[in-house]
């Protein structure tokens, strides 16, 4: 599993778009999810801004300033799996709109760019929330090679991604 971080973080770090960004959404990885320390790490050491999400109790997302591995606390959301969210200040969930780069969880991204979450509508609201804004960052799921298929279940709001990163490369969309 380490090893397939290592592999994410470099194929991610290469991206044109996190070369030139000051600041990125991202999220600290759970469960079987590829990991993401390595990336966070990574971004940080360039001088990036990390914002992380913070689940509210009606799954929207608030976010918060990554300041290393240390500062991330353990939350348990009732039933769901345990978060690792950011320490310190809330920022509101309109912080993502300031984000030059948003990457994203998933399940499984298809090969229209088509990314298929978790169920929870999180980052629904959040790309609607982009949306709104009139913002416009890129969208890059970071998933398992075997995660991007032939096709997932689309809902009418849904909308592609950018990119999807693996450990062996990068695979962009439209």
């Amino acid at each position: 599993m380490q090893s397939s971080a290592t592999e994410l973080a470099g194929r991610a770090l290469e991206l044109p778009e996190l070369a030139h960004a000051g600041t990125v959404a991202a999220y600290v990885s759970v469960g079987s999810e590829p990991g993401t320390l390595a990336l966070l790490d990574a971004l940080r050491a360039r001088g990036v801004r990390v914002l992380l999400p913070a689940l509210l109790p009606d799954n929207d997302l608030d976010w918060g300033a990554y300041a290393g591995q240390d500062s991330l606390e353990r939350v348990q959301h009732g039933g769901k799996m345990a978060l690792f969210e950011p320490g310190g200040e809330r920022l509101g969930p309109d912080a993502v709109t300031g984000a030059d780069v948003v990457l994203l969880p998933g399940l499984a991204v298809d090969a229209r760019g088509m990314r298929l979450g978790r169920g929870g509508g999180s980052y629904d609201r959040v790309l609607a929330r982009l949306e709104r804004a009139g913002a416009r960052p890129p969208l890059v799921v970071l998933l398992y090679d075997t995660e991007v298929v032939e096709r997932v279940p689309e809902e009418p709001h849904d909308r592609p991604v950018h990119a999807v990163v693996t450990p062996s490369g990068v695979r962009r969309f439209g």
